[in-house]
């Protein structure tokens, strides 16, 4: 699958916000104060952990808004499996800028590459079955699309983006609509006709009385591997299957090969480890002697 970049649109009001935040009301003082304003330097971006990359254009663009002249090679681009020690990217410019940018950039690139490398590790699992891997959006406020692309970079697929793409009937809605039926039936009423709607079930039963009444997916939440076969089997290709509930890396594969169409993992985005990633100063000078 290849991986289609984000438009700089979708993400430099966000990386704006996160430097604006950082700069305050007097801006970087410390490289202010002792760096040479015609001061340049050479950076490397160097795995320190094995993981995915993600996030490179987010991370030029914090080093370009502070300071244009800054030049981002990538070395590994998103989606990159990369070893301890590895070199990501390659950056050079104006040292103050270097310095000003780096941990806006970092903070986006190390957590969006987190991201990407959990997504990777439950792909991995999967591997073999037809399941996909998605996440949802259990995502960070004012992040989820970056975090969503992170996820396509690991190999995952996205669930819908917001509440406005899709209709999906959860175990509330039902409760406040007085069953699975009623539920489906005043969706099916209000949804355009190119909205797909999907119903979470927690048994099979609430699953019979979905399929019944027909819906485009179905949710099979925090069932037993044994109860996905028997939902797998029961949906027959009627609905797109979506196993969901406490998915790990441990776990996915048994549950991947039960049959499902899709897993989906909500501390993808929301509890994913950074990657550690670091900024290294190359010193040319002592490099030529």
């Amino acid at each position: 699958m290849t991986l289609t970049p984000l438009l700089p649109l979708m993400y430099e009001p966000l990386v704006r916000t996160a430097l604006l935040e950082d700069l305050g009301r007097a801006g970087d003082i410390t490289a202010d104060a002792i760096v040479p304003a015609d001061r340049h330097a050479s950076l490397v971006l160097r795995a320190r952990q094995p993981g995915v990359v993600a996030g490179l254009d987010i991370a030029r663009s914090a080093f370009h808004l502070v300071s244009p002249a800054i030049r981002l090679t990538a070395e590994r681009p998103d989606g990159s499996v990369v070893a301890p020690g590895d070199v990501i990217a390659a950056i050079e410019g104006p040292a103050r800028g270097l310095l000003t940018g780096e941990r806006t950039a970092l903070n986006f690139l190390c957590h969006l590459s987190g991201v990407a490398t959990a997504t990777a590790s439950l792909v991995s699992a999967a591997q073999g079955t037809k399941a996909r891997i998605v996440c949802t959006r259990k995502t960070t406020p004012g992040l989820r699309t970056l975090e969503k692309y992170a996820v396509r970079a690991g190999g995952g697929s996205n669930h819908r983006f917001g509440l406005d793409d899709a209709v999906l009937i959860k175990d509330n809605h039902i409760a406040l609509a007085g069953g699975v039926r009623t539920a489906i039936e005043r969706a099916k009423a209000h949804a355009g006709h190119l909205v797909k709607i999907e119903v979470e079930v927690d048994t099979l039963l609430q699953l019979e009385q979905a399929l019944g009444i027909g819906v485009d997916a179905v949710l099979l939440d925090n069932m037993t591997v044994e109860e996905l076969r028997q939902a797998v089997a029961m949906t027959s290709g009627r609905a797109i299957t979506e196993a969901s509930g406490r998915i790990t890396a441990e776990t996915a594969r048994a549950i991947a090969a039960t049959g499902v169409d899709l897993i989906s993992a909500g501390w993808l985005t929301h509890s994913s480890a950074a990657l550690d990633i670091g900024l290294d100063y190359l010193d040319l000078n002592r490099q030529a002697a």
